[in-house]
Protein backbone atom coordinates (compact mmCIF):
# COMPACT_ATOMS: atom_id res chain seq x y z
CA UNK A 1 0.00 0.00 0.00
CA UNK A 2 1.96 3.08 -1.14
CA UNK A 3 0.44 6.52 -2.30
CA UNK A 4 2.69 9.05 -4.08
CA UNK A 5 2.03 13.32 -3.95
CA UNK A 6 4.50 16.24 -5.73
CA UNK A 7 4.22 19.35 -6.76
CA UNK A 8 3.27 20.03 -10.35
CA UNK A 9 4.73 23.27 -10.61
CA UNK A 10 6.41 26.65 -9.51
CA UNK A 11 5.80 29.96 -9.80
CA UNK A 12 7.80 31.56 -12.74
CA UNK A 13 9.59 34.11 -9.86
CA UNK A 14 11.12 30.80 -8.01
CA UNK A 15 11.76 28.58 -11.13
CA UNK A 16 15.26 28.88 -10.42
CA UNK A 17 14.60 27.79 -6.89
CA UNK A 18 15.09 23.64 -6.71
CA UNK A 19 12.96 24.13 -2.89
CA UNK A 20 10.08 25.75 -5.09
CA UNK A 21 9.78 22.59 -7.32
CA UNK A 22 9.07 20.37 -4.02
CA UNK A 23 7.43 22.48 -1.68
CA UNK A 24 5.12 25.26 -1.46
CA UNK A 25 6.62 28.49 -0.88
CA UNK A 26 5.56 31.61 -1.13
CA UNK A 27 5.24 35.20 0.71
CA UNK A 28 1.53 36.92 -0.04
CA UNK A 29 -0.16 39.42 1.27
CA UNK A 30 -3.75 39.28 3.87
CA UNK A 31 -7.01 38.73 1.61
CA UNK A 32 -4.16 37.54 -1.17
CA UNK A 33 -4.64 34.08 -2.79
CA UNK A 34 -2.08 31.65 -4.39
CA UNK A 35 -3.14 28.43 -6.31
CA UNK A 36 -0.90 24.78 -6.73
CA UNK A 37 -1.13 21.91 -8.98
CA UNK A 38 -0.67 18.65 -6.94
CA UNK A 39 -0.41 15.27 -8.53
CA UNK A 40 -1.10 12.53 -7.01
CA UNK A 41 -0.33 8.11 -8.05
CA UNK A 42 -1.33 5.44 -6.27
CA UNK A 43 1.77 3.46 -6.30
CA UNK A 44 0.04 -0.10 -4.65
CA UNK A 45 -1.43 -2.81 -6.54
CA UNK A 46 -4.48 -2.05 -5.49
CA UNK A 47 -7.33 0.36 -6.61
CA UNK A 48 -7.79 3.06 -3.54
CA UNK A 49 -9.70 5.81 -2.39
CA UNK A 50 -7.41 8.70 -1.52
CA UNK A 51 -8.09 11.16 0.83
CA UNK A 52 -6.69 14.70 0.50
CA UNK A 53 -6.43 17.44 3.34
CA UNK A 54 -4.14 20.03 4.92
CA UNK A 55 -2.79 19.37 8.67
CA UNK A 56 -0.37 21.29 10.30
CA UNK A 57 3.55 21.75 10.62
CA UNK A 58 6.05 23.50 12.81
CA UNK A 59 10.40 23.93 12.62
CA UNK A 60 11.69 23.64 15.84
CA UNK A 61 15.22 22.91 17.22
CA UNK A 62 15.11 19.51 15.79
CA UNK A 63 13.36 20.80 11.83
CA UNK A 64 10.30 20.47 10.13
CA UNK A 65 7.75 18.78 12.20
CA UNK A 66 4.32 16.74 11.29
CA UNK A 67 1.41 17.41 12.98
CA UNK A 68 -0.02 14.27 14.34
CA UNK A 69 -3.17 13.25 12.02
CA UNK A 70 -5.45 16.17 10.83
CA UNK A 71 -4.70 18.18 13.46
CA UNK A 72 -4.99 22.35 12.41
CA UNK A 73 -3.69 25.53 12.61
CA UNK A 74 -3.98 29.06 11.42
CA UNK A 75 -2.44 28.04 7.90
CA UNK A 76 -5.00 25.17 7.37
CA UNK A 77 -7.61 27.35 7.64
CA UNK A 78 -6.80 28.80 4.39
CA UNK A 79 -6.23 25.79 2.74
CA UNK A 80 -8.82 24.17 0.19
CA UNK A 81 -7.97 21.10 -1.77
CA UNK A 82 -10.27 20.32 -5.11
CA UNK A 83 -11.27 17.64 -5.12
CA UNK A 84 -10.39 16.30 -1.49
CA UNK A 85 -10.60 12.69 -2.86
CA UNK A 86 -10.04 10.83 -5.18
CA UNK A 87 -10.37 6.53 -6.61
CA UNK A 88 -6.76 5.53 -8.60
CA UNK A 89 -6.18 2.33 -10.19
CA UNK A 90 -2.92 0.46 -9.31
CA UNK A 91 -0.07 2.97 -10.76
CA UNK A 92 -2.82 5.93 -12.12
CA UNK A 93 -2.11 9.30 -11.26
CA UNK A 94 -4.36 12.19 -11.31
CA UNK A 95 -3.80 16.29 -10.84
CA UNK A 96 -5.49 18.42 -7.96
CA UNK A 97 -5.81 22.25 -7.27
CA UNK A 98 -4.66 23.40 -4.05
CA UNK A 99 -5.74 26.95 -3.23
CA UNK A 100 -4.44 28.81 -0.10
CA UNK A 101 -6.76 32.54 0.41
CA UNK A 102 -5.12 34.19 3.71
CA UNK A 103 -7.40 35.79 5.97
CA UNK A 104 -7.73 39.75 6.26
CA UNK A 105 -6.42 39.19 9.68
CA UNK A 106 -4.08 37.19 9.34
CA UNK A 107 -0.96 36.10 11.87
CA UNK A 108 1.99 37.59 10.11
CA UNK A 109 5.05 35.95 9.70
CA UNK A 110 5.71 32.20 8.56
CA UNK A 111 3.44 29.57 8.27
CA UNK A 112 3.71 25.71 8.02
CA UNK A 113 1.22 23.16 7.01
CA UNK A 114 1.34 19.99 4.61
CA UNK A 115 -1.44 18.77 2.06
CA UNK A 116 -1.47 15.07 2.53
CA UNK A 117 -2.76 12.37 0.38
CA UNK A 118 -3.90 9.11 2.53
CA UNK A 119 -5.42 5.90 1.65
CA UNK A 120 -6.29 3.69 4.08
CA UNK A 121 -7.81 -0.43 3.20
CA UNK A 122 -11.33 -0.67 4.79
CA UNK A 123 -10.95 -1.11 8.32
CA UNK A 124 -12.43 -4.11 10.46
CA UNK A 125 -13.48 -2.40 13.38
CA UNK A 126 -12.50 -6.24 15.33
CA UNK A 127 -8.71 -5.16 14.61
CA UNK A 128 -6.72 -2.67 16.99
CA UNK A 129 -4.29 -1.56 14.39
CA UNK A 130 -5.31 0.23 11.29
CA UNK A 131 -2.92 1.03 8.64
CA UNK A 132 -2.29 4.05 6.56
CA UNK A 133 -0.12 5.45 4.33
CA UNK A 134 0.05 8.87 3.34
CA UNK A 135 2.58 10.96 1.84
CA UNK A 136 2.36 15.33 1.55
CA UNK A 137 3.72 18.72 0.04
CA UNK A 138 5.58 20.53 2.65
CA UNK A 139 3.82 24.63 2.65
CA UNK A 140 6.25 27.18 3.47
CA UNK A 141 4.19 30.54 3.68
CA UNK A 142 5.04 33.84 4.96
CA UNK A 143 2.28 36.45 5.36
CA UNK A 144 3.29 40.00 5.75
CA UNK A 145 3.51 43.23 3.87
CA UNK A 146 6.07 44.64 1.84
CA UNK A 147 8.48 42.41 0.18
CA UNK A 148 9.26 39.22 1.10
CA UNK A 149 11.44 38.25 4.18
CA UNK A 150 15.42 37.89 3.51
CA UNK A 151 16.55 34.31 3.11
CA UNK A 152 20.68 33.77 4.18
CA UNK A 153 22.82 31.77 6.73
CA UNK A 154 25.98 31.90 7.97
CA UNK A 155 28.79 28.50 9.11
CA UNK A 156 31.02 28.61 11.75
CA UNK A 157 32.98 26.30 13.65
CA UNK A 158 34.57 23.89 11.05
CA UNK A 159 35.59 20.63 12.89
CA UNK A 160 36.89 17.45 12.80
CA UNK A 161 36.94 14.51 14.84
CA UNK A 162 36.86 10.78 14.74
CA UNK A 163 34.22 9.30 17.17
CA UNK A 164 34.69 6.80 19.90
CA UNK A 165 33.37 4.37 17.17
CA UNK A 166 36.45 4.93 14.92
CA UNK A 167 34.18 6.85 12.50
CA UNK A 168 35.83 10.32 11.14
CA UNK A 169 33.06 12.87 11.50
CA UNK A 170 33.24 16.81 10.48
CA UNK A 171 31.07 19.37 12.05
CA UNK A 172 30.03 22.86 11.38
CA UNK A 173 27.85 24.95 13.06
CA UNK A 174 24.72 26.92 10.77
CA UNK A 175 23.23 30.07 11.76
CA UNK A 176 19.70 30.92 10.12
CA UNK A 177 20.19 34.53 10.30
CA UNK A 178 17.02 35.30 7.92
CA UNK A 179 13.13 35.74 8.20
CA UNK A 180 12.43 32.32 6.74
CA UNK A 181 13.27 28.68 7.10
CA UNK A 182 16.03 26.92 5.21
CA UNK A 183 16.50 23.22 3.64
CA UNK A 184 19.72 22.79 4.21
CA UNK A 185 21.22 20.46 1.62
CA UNK A 186 25.18 20.40 0.98
CA UNK A 187 29.20 18.62 0.10
CA UNK A 188 32.27 18.44 1.71
CA UNK A 189 35.63 17.94 0.05
CA UNK A 190 38.95 17.27 1.43
CA UNK A 191 42.29 17.88 0.29
CA UNK A 192 45.86 18.21 1.24
CA UNK A 193 45.47 15.34 3.68
CA UNK A 194 47.97 13.12 4.96
CA UNK A 195 50.83 12.09 2.07
CA UNK A 196 48.58 14.91 -0.10
CA UNK A 197 45.53 12.63 -0.39
CA UNK A 198 42.33 13.64 -1.22
CA UNK A 199 38.71 12.53 -0.62
CA UNK A 200 35.08 13.19 -1.39
CA UNK A 201 32.52 14.87 -2.42
CA UNK A 202 30.91 13.62 0.49
CA UNK A 203 26.34 14.53 1.79
CA UNK A 204 26.26 16.53 4.26
CA UNK A 205 23.20 15.99 6.67
CA UNK A 206 21.73 19.68 7.60
CA UNK A 207 17.78 19.48 7.32
CA UNK A 208 15.50 22.40 8.06
CA UNK A 209 16.47 24.93 10.37
CA UNK A 210 14.09 27.42 11.56
CA UNK A 211 14.25 31.63 11.50
CA UNK A 212 16.91 32.47 14.18
CA UNK A 213 17.55 29.44 15.21
CA UNK A 214 21.38 27.00 14.40
CA UNK A 215 21.93 23.30 13.80
CA UNK A 216 24.91 20.97 13.16
CA UNK A 217 25.77 20.21 9.98
CA UNK A 218 27.37 16.76 10.02
CA UNK A 219 29.19 14.17 7.73
CA UNK A 220 30.19 11.14 8.79
CA UNK A 221 33.26 9.75 6.52
CA UNK A 222 34.89 6.13 5.80
CA UNK A 223 36.26 4.84 8.91
CA UNK A 224 39.26 4.00 6.66
CA UNK A 225 40.34 7.81 6.46
CA UNK A 226 43.83 8.35 7.60
CA UNK A 227 44.15 10.53 10.49
CA UNK A 228 46.11 13.73 10.34
CA UNK A 229 45.34 17.22 9.26
CA UNK A 230 43.01 18.17 6.44
CA UNK A 231 41.92 20.73 4.01
CA UNK A 232 37.77 21.01 4.54
CA UNK A 233 35.53 22.91 2.22
CA UNK A 234 32.01 22.67 2.72
CA UNK A 235 29.76 24.23 0.24
CA UNK A 236 25.58 24.26 1.76
CA UNK A 237 22.92 25.72 -0.13
CA UNK A 238 19.51 26.22 0.49
CA UNK A 239 17.27 26.90 -2.67
CA UNK A 240 18.92 29.82 -4.12
CA UNK A 241 21.31 30.63 -0.77
CA UNK A 242 24.29 29.49 -0.84
CA UNK A 243 27.81 30.08 1.68
CA UNK A 244 31.29 28.24 1.20
CA UNK A 245 33.63 27.94 4.60
CA UNK A 246 36.85 25.99 4.15
CA UNK A 247 40.01 25.74 6.88
CA UNK A 248 42.16 22.89 7.86
CA UNK A 249 41.10 20.79 10.49
CA UNK A 250 42.48 17.60 12.59
CA UNK A 251 41.10 13.95 11.97
CA UNK A 252 41.97 12.17 14.62
CA UNK A 253 41.40 11.49 18.86
CA UNK A 254 41.57 14.85 19.57
CA UNK A 255 39.94 16.43 16.56
CA UNK A 256 39.54 20.07 16.14
CA UNK A 257 40.61 23.08 13.40
CA UNK A 258 42.97 24.89 12.58
CA UNK A 259 41.75 27.71 10.58
CA UNK A 260 38.94 28.58 8.84
CA UNK A 261 37.32 31.54 6.38
CA UNK A 262 34.02 32.10 5.43
CA UNK A 263 32.97 33.05 2.08
CA UNK A 264 30.17 33.98 0.34
CA UNK A 265 29.08 32.59 -3.03
CA UNK A 266 27.02 34.47 -5.20
CA UNK A 267 25.32 32.08 -8.33
CA UNK A 268 26.30 28.92 -9.28
CA UNK A 269 29.00 26.59 -7.33
CA UNK A 270 30.20 23.83 -8.49
CA UNK A 271 32.53 20.90 -7.04
CA UNK A 272 33.91 18.68 -8.91
CA UNK A 273 33.70 15.08 -8.01
CA UNK A 274 36.91 13.15 -7.29
CA UNK A 275 38.24 10.00 -6.98
CA UNK A 276 39.98 9.18 -3.21
CA UNK A 277 43.35 8.68 -3.79
CA UNK A 278 45.76 8.33 -0.91
CA UNK A 279 49.67 9.16 -1.99
CA UNK A 280 51.28 7.43 0.57
CA UNK A 281 50.35 4.19 -0.78
CA UNK A 282 50.57 5.02 -4.59
CA UNK A 283 47.41 5.40 -5.07
CA UNK A 284 46.21 2.01 -3.87
CA UNK A 285 43.51 3.15 -1.58
CA UNK A 286 40.65 4.69 -1.97
CA UNK A 287 38.12 6.41 0.28
CA UNK A 288 34.43 6.84 -0.31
Amino acid sequence: MSVGIRLVDAPVSRREDSRAHRYIIDHIKPAQQIRRRIAVTNYSDTRHRVQLYPAAAAVHKDGFAFAPGRTGNELTKWVTVEPSALVLAPDETATVWTEVTVANDATGGEHYGVIWAEISPHHDRSEQVRNVARAGVRIYLSVGPGGEPRSDFRIEDLTGIRAADGVPVVTARVKNTGGRALDLTGKLTLSDGPGGAFAGPFNVKAGTIGPGRSTLAKTTLDPRLPDGVWTARLTLTSGLVKRETSGRITIGQRGGNTSMAILTVGGLFSVAAALLVAYAYRRRNRFR
